[in-house]
């Protein structure tokens, strides 16, 4: 080592994901990166008058995890408001809403679960009497839906159906009357557009406090699936180190013409300290739930059997035309037939598109899609955590639309591991919560429909945070491990993340989370 380290982690249990060497008890750090990687006994050669050492007494440190599909700032709008993640029918939601205080005379809300409108149609009649008139705007679970009252909808004026280029609906009862139930983007921003916006200033305090509560659930890193507020992360990142490091891909949307797809290629490589644009996010469907997922054949209601790009060939060309520019592209792609054109596309991409490509979500596949991702090269981005919006017994929104025999193909993430793939894991918050210890957990041990299909084990999950995550970004090079020259993201847990029973895992205390040889959080 030519000079004294910044940093040094010592008396850990070291988990390095490196197969040249996979344990060690100290780590160096210096200028952002690993410099060593040893023994405690190593510590004193290593050491300079300036280093500080961080003893961890005998805590597992492991490469610093990343949540591979997160929206930490567009998220910032769709988590405001009162929770309504609790709620589970419709009495338990009338009574969130005659509680909920009023923002600028609106009522907000998010997180609303499908299955607690109990098998109902989505419709403002069934809330609006509790709301005394007020405009109001609830965002369900998947963040592809909203239910809107008819206030909110004057605001907005809206009052009727629309046409928009991609897949979206104001869904509207036999005499022409909109519902309230907003299907898609393009619906739901008509009533967001009239919608109260927190302040610049609000905005900010809550994007710096949730990164670092991202970082204290042992974060260091999150794919960030949207365009973010450049101006916004920008600032803080000037200002202060940005807890987590943020790769956007901003979205391709249907209809998008050859300007807006150079502007795409243009804005690669654009950022900061501990951020970039990095991708572009496509979306071939929405969701089970929303009747708006791509399936083969249709669910229980007669839906799904379209994709959100009203001509998927358009979608080819523009994945076409941004591979040829070398950027990276991840899709959306929850229903079969949306997972199968996607595969479709890439293998008619050529030789060169190893590794550039990824599929988000994949919530169900049948046998035959899942070698298809290791012969392409395309990773799979799955989110444990939703499986939890469903149940074993088939009685939730997603199985009941799917039937059992596609319920039974949920979240395959044991057989894609198994058929070879990059299998990169994250929450996609806001739509589950982003302790990544509850994505560790619940890729071990699935919930609800997938409750009864294995899980990974300990070390896959691990990998699926760390060294996968880091091959679906194209890192795998400079992230992922505890190697020299590697960048020096790195988590410390109380327990062994590979070895503690999920349940244990989900809950024990972070020691260390260190960014770019920061330390960002110190545990109690």
């Amino acid at each position: 080592m030519t000079a004294a380290p910044d940093l040094i982690l010592t008396g850990a249990e070291v988990r390095t994901l490196d197969p040249g060497r996979p344990y060690a008890t100290a780590v160096a750090v210096r200028d952002g990166l690993i410099a060593a990687v040893g023994e405690d006994r190593d510590v004193r050669d290593w050491r300079g008058p300036g280093t500080e050492v961080v003893a961890l007494a005998g805590a597992h440190l492991v490469p610093g995890l990343v949540d591979a599909h997160s929206h930490p700032v567009w998220g910032l709008d769709m988590a405001t408001g009162v929770d309504l993640s609790g709620v589970t029918g419709l009495a338990g939601l009338k009574a969130a809403l005659a509680g909920a205080g009023r923002i600028d005379g609106w009522v907000i809300g998010f997180g609303l679960d499908h299955n607690a409108f109990e098998g109902r149609p989505v419709d403002r009649a069934l809330v609006e009497d509790v709301l005394g008139g007020a405009p109001a705007f609830l965002r369900l679970y998947d963040g592809h839906s909203a239910l809107a009252t008819g206030a909110a909808l004057a605001a907005a004026g809206v009052t009727g159906a629309r046409d928009f280029e991609q897949r979206s609906e104001v869904v509207c009862d036999a005499g022409g009357r909109p519902t309230g139930h907003l299907v898609e983007h393009a619906a739901m921003q008509l009533v967001e557009r009239a919608m109260p916006r927190p302040s610049y200033t609000a905005r900010r305090r809550r994007l710096v406090e949730l990164l670092g509560a991202m970082a204290a659930t042992g974060l260091t890193g999150a794919h960030v699936m949207d365009a973010g507020d450049a101006e916004l992360v920008g600032s803080v990142a000037e200002e202060t180190v940005l807890p987590l490091r943020l790769r956007f891909a901003p979205w391709c949307m249907p209809g998008i013409d050859e300007a807006g797809l150079k502007e795409l290629v243009a804005a690669q490589g654009r950022g900061g300290r501990h951020w970039v644009v990095d991708g572009v996010k496509f979306f071939m469907d929405g969701t089970v739930e929303g009747g708006t997922a791509w399936l083969e054949h249709a669910d229980c209601h007669g839906q799904g059997t379209e994709a959100f790009w009203p001509d998927p060939e358009a979608y080819g060309a523009a994945v076409r035309q941004l591979h040829a520019a070398g950027v990276r592209t991840a899709t959306h792609a929850i229903g079969d037939a949306a997972v199968r054109h996607v595969l479709d596309v890439v293998a008619g991409l050529g030789p060169g598109g190893a590794g550039r490509h990824r599929v988000e979500h994949i919530e169900t596949a049948p046998d035959a899609l899942l070698p298809r991702f290791a012969e392409l090269g395309v990773a799979a981005s799955m989110q444990p955590p939703h499986t939890a919006y469903t149940r074993a017994d088939g009685t939730d929104e997603w199985s009941r639309r799917l039937g059992a025999g596609r319920a039974g193909h949920a979240w395959r993430l044991r057989d894609l591991r198994d058929a070879g793939a990059t299998v990169a894991l994250g929450s996609d918050w806001p739509i589950a919560h982003y302790d990544v210890r509850t994505v560790l957990a619940t890729a071990r041990a699935p919930r609800g429909a997938a409750s009864a299909r294995a899980g990974l084990t300990g070390l896959e999950a691990l990998e699926g945070c760390t060294s996968h995550a880091a091959r679906a970004a194209g890192e795998a090079e400079t992230a992922g491990r505890i190697a020299v020259g590697h960048r020096a993201d790195l988590t410390a847990f109380a327990l062994d993340p590979v070895r503690a029973p999920a349940d244990e895992l989900a809950e024990t205390p972070v020691r260390v989370t260190v960014t770019g040889g920061h330390v960002i959080h110190r545990g109690e």
